[in-house]
C-alpha cells in the first residue's frame, strides 16, 4: 500500500507523461500497473474493472462486489459501480463522461487488460486509437525510490534463505518438486505472501531455459538449475543459482566459469548512461567468444520490481539508457541440448557510478558429495578457497 500523497503524485506524473505522449485517456486494470499508481490491485476475474485517468479527473469502474474494499484502501477515488444484473456498460459511459475521455483519440490500455474488458472499452470510444500504457506508466516504474529499494533488498535476503534451503534438499532420490516444495516453505518462512516460481531443472531438464519443474528424481552426476523468486511487501525477487550432485567434470566447470565471465562482464557494463543493448552485448560476447553463442537463447535480462518481467529489456537493439535507481537482472546462460544447462543471475541495482547486487550469495556451483552425509559444499570450499 500507498499512502495518499503518494498516490496523488503518481497520478499527477501519470498525466504529465500522457500530455507528452498525447494520451488523453489511460485505462489501467487490475495488474501492477494500477498497484503502482495507486497502490492495490482488486481480484482480476470475467467482471469488467479499470481505473480510467483523463484530464477531467479519475474515475473507477468497479463491480459491485469489490467496492467496499476498494473504498477502504483509497477513500479519495470516485467509484462508478456496477451490478452482476446491470453489467458494466453504463457504468463505463458515465466513467468516461466524468474524466472527458468519451472523445478520447489517444487511449493508453492496460496491456494486462483482458480482452473482453478492451472491446467494452473500444465499443465506448470507437474512433480512438489504443495503445500500450507502457508507454505512459512504464517511465514511471523504472527507477525505483529509496523506499522501493529497501523493500527490494528485504525480498532479496528472502530469495537467498530460500535458496540456501535449496541446496539442503538437493541430494540423490529427491524430486525437482520435492526442492520447490523446500523453496516454498523457506520462502513462506521468510515472510513472503505470494511464492511465484521455483523452476528446478537437474540434469539434460537444466537445457531448457523455463523447464516446468518436474517429479524427475535427481542423481549423482547432475546438474541442477534452481531460479525461483516471490513476492514480499508488495515487490518481487528473482535469482539463479547452480547445484551438482557429485563432481562435477572439467565440461561442467568450463562452461560455468564462462557464464560466470559473462555475469561479470555485464556487470562491469551496467552503470547510469550505459544503454541496454550494452549490457547484453557485454555478456553475449563473453560467451561467443568462448564458442558457445549459439546456446545463449535468451536476453541478458529484465527489470525487476512490482513485476517480475518490466522495463528496461536488458537486451541486443534496446537503446534504452540505464539511470540511477533501475533495477534488473543479469542472468546470461548456456544451454546444451540433452547434457545440462547453467544460467546465473543476480539482480543489481543502478547506482551513481555501477550497480550493486541485491544477493549475499555467491555464484559458485554447490556440490553435494555424497561421502560428506549431506553437507552441501560450493566449488571453491572444496578447493579451499574463500568465497
Amino acid at each position: 500500500m500507498i499512502d495518499q500523497a503518494t498516490r496523488s503524485r503518481r497520478l499527477d506524473a501519470l498525466r504529465r507523461r500522457m500530455d507528452e505522449t498525447g494520451c488523453e485517456l489511460t485505462a489501467l486494470a487490475p495488474s501492477d500497473n494500477l498497484r503502482y499508481v495507486i497502490g492495490f490491485s482488486p481480484k482480476a476475474d470475467e467482471r469488467a474493472c479499470m481505473l480510467l485517468v483523463g484530464a477531467g479527473g479519475t474515475s473507477f469502474v468497479m463491480p459491485g462486489l469489490n467496492a467496499e474494499q476498494t473504498s477502504a484502501e483509497a477513500p479519495e477515488l470516485e467509484l462508478v459501480r456496477w451490478s452482476d444484473d446491470a453489467g458494466p456498460s453504463e457504468a463505463l459511459r458515465t466513467a468516461l463522461e466524468r474524466v472527458g475521455g468519451g472523445r478520447a483519440v489517444r487511449i493508453a490500455v492496460d496491456p494486462e487488460m483482458r480482452a473482453d474488458h478492451l472491446l467494452l472499452l473500444q465499443q465506448a470510444v470507437p474512433e480512438a486509437e489504443a495503445v500500450p500504457a507502457t508507454t505512459v506508466v512504464g517511465p514511471l516504474r523504472e527507477a525505483k525510490s529509496a523506499e522501493e529499494i529497501a523493500v527490494l533488498q528485504t525480498a532479496a535476503a528472502a530469495a537467498d534463505e530460500a535458496m540456501t534451503a535449496a541446496f539442503s534438499a538437493c541430494r540423490p532420490g529427491a524430486t525437482e518438486l520435492d526442492v520447490a516444495d523446500a523453496v516454498a516453505s523457506a520462502f513462506r518462512r521468510a515472510g513472503a505472501e505470494e511464492v511465484l516460481f521455483a523452476i528446478v531443472g537437474a540434469g539434460s531438464n537444466g537445457a531448457f531455459p523455463h523447464h516446468h519443474t518436474s517429479s524427475r528424481r535427481l542423481e549423482e552426476g547432475d546438474a541442477i538449475v534452481i531460479d525461483i523468486g516471490a513476492r514480499s511487501g508488495g515487490y518481487v525477487s528473482d535469482i539463479t543459482r547452480m547445484a551438482y550432485l557429485g563432481d562435477p567434470s572439467d565440461r561442467y566447470f568450463e562452461v560455468h566459469a564462462v557464464v560466470e565471465a559473462a555475469v561479470r562482464a555485464a556487470m562491469a557494463a551496467a552503470g547510469p548512461g550505459t544503454t541496454c543493448h550494452e549490457v547484453d552485448a557485454a555478456a553475449r560476447g563473453v560467451i561467443e567468444d568462448a564458442g558457445y553463442g549459439e546456446y545463449f537463447v535468451h536476453r541478458c535480462g529484465h527489470g525487476l520490481g512490482l513485476s517480475v518481467h518490466e522495463p528496461p529489456w536488458i537486451m541486443g537493439g534496446n537503446d534504452t539508457t540505464l539511470r540511477a535507481g533501475m533495477v534488473h537482472s543479469i542472468e546470461p546462460g548456456i544451454y546444451l541440448p540433452g547434457e545440462f544447462g547453467i544460467r546465473l543471475e543476480e539482480i543489481v541495482q543502478v547506482t551513481d557510478d555501477g550497480c550493486r547486487r541485491f544477493s549475499r550469495l555467491p555464484r559458485d556451483v554447490h556440490v553435494f558429495d555424497p561421502a560428506s552425509r549431506g553437507v552441501p559444499t560450493t566449488s571453491n570450499e572444496r578447493e579451499g578457497v574463500r568465497t
